[in-house]
């Protein structure tokens, strides 16, 4: 199975000179040895788009529209539009309808190579567990989805260091083993988590590699 990659960009975005708080998908460790773990994820809403180009090109692309899409390209339920601090979860003022709102960024921003899509990426960004269908705000940009996804269990693989094509290739085949001699029956491509900015020296960065199964 080809991997495809969590690229989490929200760590480099900084509002009035601070460095925003991020949050992440809620999760249950189910089990765990050594570096792996078997998690429950909750069900999450995502925003996606697609987009075509190698890995680099198409997680700047993919990254540009969504965050364009959280940083006020869309359409509130209500109230008035304000800069809000990119905290989690974050406070909206009073929403006037037709107006926008910021949205906090969390980690990781996915993405995921589909070949049933022409070889487009998708990528995504999770929205802050506040939110719901209801209230999170509307893209105004067709290319921009609203995704309701249900809970999922995931096998994953922890690791630091640097995430080159050989040892992503190494630790998805590691990954992909341990969980076949649990008897799981993986129903996802691999996907790769990544926490870090890139200034992070490697021996401090957290990334993983995910695969679904049942």
């Amino acid at each position: 199975m080809k991997a495809a990659i969590y690229v989490s960009l929200g760590s480099l975005l900084f509002l009035s000179g601070a460095a925003m708080a991020v949050e992440e998908p809620d999760y249950t460790v189910l089990s765990q040895d050594d570096d792996f773990e078997l998690r429950r994820y909750a069900p999450q809403l995502v925003a996606q788009t697609w987009v075509t180009g190698d890995q680099k090109d198409a997680g700047n692309k993919g990254f540009k529209v969504l965050a364009d899409y959280i940083f006020g390209n869309n359409t509130a339920p209500s109230g008035e539009s304000s800069k809000i601090s990119m905290t989690a979860p974050v406070k909206m003022q009073s929403p006037q309808a037709g107006a926008s709102q910021k949205i906090a960024m969390t980690a990781p921003v996915t993405m995921q190579k589909n070949q049933q899509t022409d070889g487009k990426w998708r990528v995504r960004f999770v929205m802050p567990s506040q939110y719901t269908m209801q209230t999170l705000p509307k893209p105004n940009n067709s290319a921009v989805s609203i995704i309701e996804v249900p809970a999922q269990t995931y096998g994953v693989i922890k690791f630091s260091g640097l995430t080159g094509e050989t040892k992503v290739a190494r630790k998805t085949e590691e990954l992909n083993t341990w969980m076949q001699n649990q008897n799981l029956t993986l129903t996802s491509q691999p996907e790769m988590a990544r926490y870090n900015p890139p200034w992070t020296l490697p021996f401090m960065r957290r990334n993983e590699i995910m695969i679904r199964y049942e």
